[in-house]
């Protein structure tokens, strides 16, 4: 049930209001007991009690019941209601047996009047007509009890004639009520509409910040999502770090066991224990003859053993020892030490950078064996000199371009495709980079640093290059795109493969001196910046 629906409910069908200290009557209705009360009184002096509602009769004063549940409902839905404030009713003073309703009120004679009473009332010019209140009084001159007919404008107050004429008032500029409202009015609507103003750039403001907060947890809802697939990964990768490690303990220590080592010099121990006794028995021996028919001495010990211990395992044991102290701890220290270098650059990378640096190829950089596409992402090689002219800086002699933005501080990261192509080159370089000597090359320099990919039948071998200084990767590349990472503060340049999950190649370290450009270098095929973190690649 709507809500006014239900107070109509539960209003007093008397005054129309919500009831007050409800009671019912022996035929079910309910009313105010102040509204009953006054209509009971009424109908006492003809001796007949009636219901207001269903004019049902009574031989004595009906017995009021209090309505306790109706009570609480009313209670409720008024301290639920806080702003749907009661209608104060004004009554016909004139009209006594029931209430009804004023249409105006007089303020000569501070009544108020229902439609039957206000026709037969007195038309003179004293009695000043309104609409109804119950208020008269303060229509009135609270000095002079006149009618309030001016405003004094110098002391902002409503006066009656005489005020005006011989009172405190005398003197003063007044006016009209009506007029002295009107320009209160015009003034009140200035205000509003300045107010309406300021409420609507609050508004908007309200409204900025709402969509302000909705992208806030939005964007803290992924990266929450983010972060925790980032140390689920992290601890993948170490889960996995300590299974290799302790794997590869296990097989060295498989490869130097020396139990069967140990148990064949027990053995040996044992019969060089029990020719020891014999001899010592025939050192004990007083007859000659007996110790003279014994085998020579000499046949008592083995040969073989007089040159050594080849049999016991010694020598191999020794070498293998050595090759645990060298190969197997200085190994597995190394090992873990940069595997965990890898996690922590990849930690970096992954959540310090969080989006794409926005990079756009600079068409006056390219050189006339590439094409630029126009939205300044893709450099294709291409046989036909493209005849653009030659300026200071644009290069000349290599399939080279820059980008147009460089940067000078932060951490930023950009992604690269590469596709078709035979021989690439990617990476940063100072704007003051040769544009027409072979030494322009990325990496062949001091001024640049490169990631190098060559196709060699049907695999790619891969370098890193700066300063001429040509470093192979060892690893086993097989996606066809790359990420360049700059952290210019720490001066670090690191190169990805961006495989599943993403693998650390290389990192330059160098103290920055100038802004770093993108460059790219391709013969053959094309180079593509892939333009958000979340771009496919091209087919």
């Amino acid at each position: 049930m709507a809500s006014a629906d239900l107070r109509e409910e539960l209003e007093c069908s008397i005054c129309l209001t919500l009831y007050t200290d409800p009671v019912t009557l022996r035929c079910g209705h309910n009313f105010c007991r102040v509204c009953i009360d006054r209509v009971l009184n009424t109908q006492d002096d003809s001796g007949v009690y009636s219901c207001p509602e269903c004019r049902d009769g009574f031989n004595k004063r009906p017995t009021l019941k209090r309505n306790i549940t109706l009570c609480n409902v009313a209670e409720r839905f008024r301290s639920t209601h806080p702003y749907q404030e009661e209608i104060t009713r004004i009554y016909c003073t004139y009209c006594i047996h029931s209430p009804v309703p004023a249409v105006r009120s007089c303020l000569h004679c501070e009544a108020s009047l229902c439609d039957n009473h206000l026709r037969v009332h007195s038309k003179g010019p004293e009695h000043v007509l309104t609409d109804p209140s119950t208020s008269l009084e303060t229509r009135k001159c609270s000095v002079h009890k006149k009618i309030l007919e001016y405003y004094c404008t110098e002391d902002a107050a409503c006066i009656c004639v005489s005020c005006s004429l011989a009172g405190e008032h005398r003197g003063h500029r007044v006016e009209m009520l009506e007029e002295a409202s009107e320009k209160k009015k015009m003034k009140l609507r200035n205000v509003l509409q300045k107010l309406i103003t300021k409420r609507k750039k609050t508004e908007e403001s309200v409204k900025s910040l709402k969509e302000q907060g909705r992208k806030v947890k939005e964007k803290s809802s992924g990266e929450a999502k983010r972060v925790t697939a980032l140390f689920i990964d992290i601890r993948r990768r170490v889960d996995d770090l300590e299974k290799r490690v302790l794997s590869e303990i296990s097989r060295r220590e498989e490869k130097m066991s020396l139990s069967d080592g140990i148990q064949k010099l027990e053995i040996k121990m044992y019969e060089l224990s029990r020719k020891m006794r014999h001899i010592e028995e025939l050192c004990n021996m007083t007859d000659p003859l007996t110790v003279l028919q014994e085998p020579d001495t000499g046949d008592l010990c083995d040969p073989e053993e007089e040159g050594g211990d080849e049999d016991t395992g010694g020598h191999d044991g020794g070498d293998d020892e050595a090759t645990w102290g060298h190969d197997g701890g200085d190994w597995s220290a190394e090992f873990i030490s940069h595997t965990l270098s890898d996690i922590i650059r990849y930690v970096n990378v992954t959540f310090s950078v969080k989006d794409p640096a926005d990079i756009l190829l600079d068409v006056s950089t390219a050189s006339n064996n590439i094409l630029i596409s126009d939205e300044r992402r893709i450099a294709t090689w291409t046989w036909k000199t493209q005849n653009r002219p030659k300026t200071a800086e644009r290069f000349q002699d290599c399939p080279q371009v820059m980008s147009k933005r460089g940067f000078t501080s932060g951490g930023h990261y950009w992604d690269v495709e590469i596709k078709q192509s035979e021989l690439w080159m990617v990476g940063m370089c100072y704007p003051s980079i040769g544009r027409r000597e072979c030494q322009s090359h990325i990496g062949y320099n001091n001024k640049s640093w490169g990631l190098y990919g060559r196709r060699q039948l049907h695999d790619y071998n891969y370098s890193v290059i700066h300063d001429c200084k040509v470093t192979p990767l060892p690893h086993q590349i097989s996606s066809d795109r790359f990420r360049i990472c700059l952290d210019y503060e720490a001066g670090q340049l690191s190169f990805y493969e961006l495989c599943d999950p993403i693998r650390h190649l290389h990192t330059f370290t160098a103290a920055f001196s100038e802004p770093l450009h993108a460059v790219l270098w391709v013969c053959y095929g094309y180079i593509k910046i892939l333009g958000s973190r979340n771009e496919e690649p091209s087919p």
